[in-house]
């Protein structure tokens, strides 16, 4: 990959008008994403001028950390839009569920927070994949649901077995780039895949999974894929969760 980044575009600037971001973490003191109100009306006030239209955010649902609910959520995003200025209340709330010993019976039990229909976002640990991840994939496939898996690029344990994206795919799974992979936010090696899973079209879709202001400044930086083109195309495809 080619890291030289003299014309390199900034990754802002390929953010289209009209861009719809679902994978998020706004709403305030719910997760390790937005402290307070404060911090909510900030961020969705600077990814407005960035050119964000809409967003779907996703606070995070891990058992025993982040021991969020549909209710808990609903709650907060109830409470949270009257807060916000009317050009920044273009949003709704949905769900980042990490697949773990818990999830199972979660989504059996009652109805998930999806990104839009049955697309839902999940997640893994970064240490490495839930021993069941294939059952796991296929239980949520028959309980109705499309998986939707966040930031493929940043586990770890797959950059030495490529092949295991494709795996992912054909079990059903749609991959979700993190915007900020591009720019390096996450090492040159996290970049380095998501350019080589740009190139071979293996992403669905985007999101920026904003947290705090060091994301929102990161925006700025120059891309250091090669694929900038490809990402312009992907950027498009989420204009399918138009709300």
């Amino acid at each position: 990959m080619n890291f030289f980044k003299k014309n390199k575009p900034v990754l802002k600037d390929l953010i289209p008008s009209n861009y719809i971001d679902i994978h998020s973490h706004l709403l305030p003191g719910i997760d390790d994403g937005a402290k307070n109100i404060e911090d909510t009306k900030m961020l969705f006030e600077k990814m407005t001028q960035m050119g964000f239209s809409k967003c779907i955010t996703t606070p995070h649902i891990i058992s025993g950390i982040w021991e969020n609910t549909n209710e808990s959520i609903t709650t907060t995003f109830n409470a949270t839009v009257p807060e916000l200025p009317e050009e920044n209340r273009h949003f709704k709330a949905a769900a980042e569920y990490m697949m773990d010993s818990e999830f199972s019976t979660l989504f059996q039990s009652e109805k998930l927070l999806t990104l839009k229909d049955n697309y839902v976002l999940v997640e893994m640990s970064y240490i490495n994949p839930p021993i069941q991840l294939y059952e796991i994939l296929f239980d949520l496939r028959i309980a109705g649901y499309q998986p939707v898996l966040a930031h493929p690029e940043r586990y770890l344990f797959y950059h030495k077995s490529f092949n295991e994206y494709q795996k992912l795919i054909n079990a059903g799974c749609l991959l979700q780039l993190n915007l900020l992979s591009t720019v390096g936010y996450y090492g040159k090696e996290v970049a380095k895949i998501a350019d080589a899973l740009l190139q071979k079209k293996m992403y669905s879709f985007s999101g920026s999974d904003i947290h705090h202001a060091k994301h929102i400044e990161s925006f700025n930086s120059k891309l250091i894929i090669s694929e900038s083109k490809e990402l312009e195309v992907l950027l498009e495809k989420n204009q399918f969760f138009d709300f």
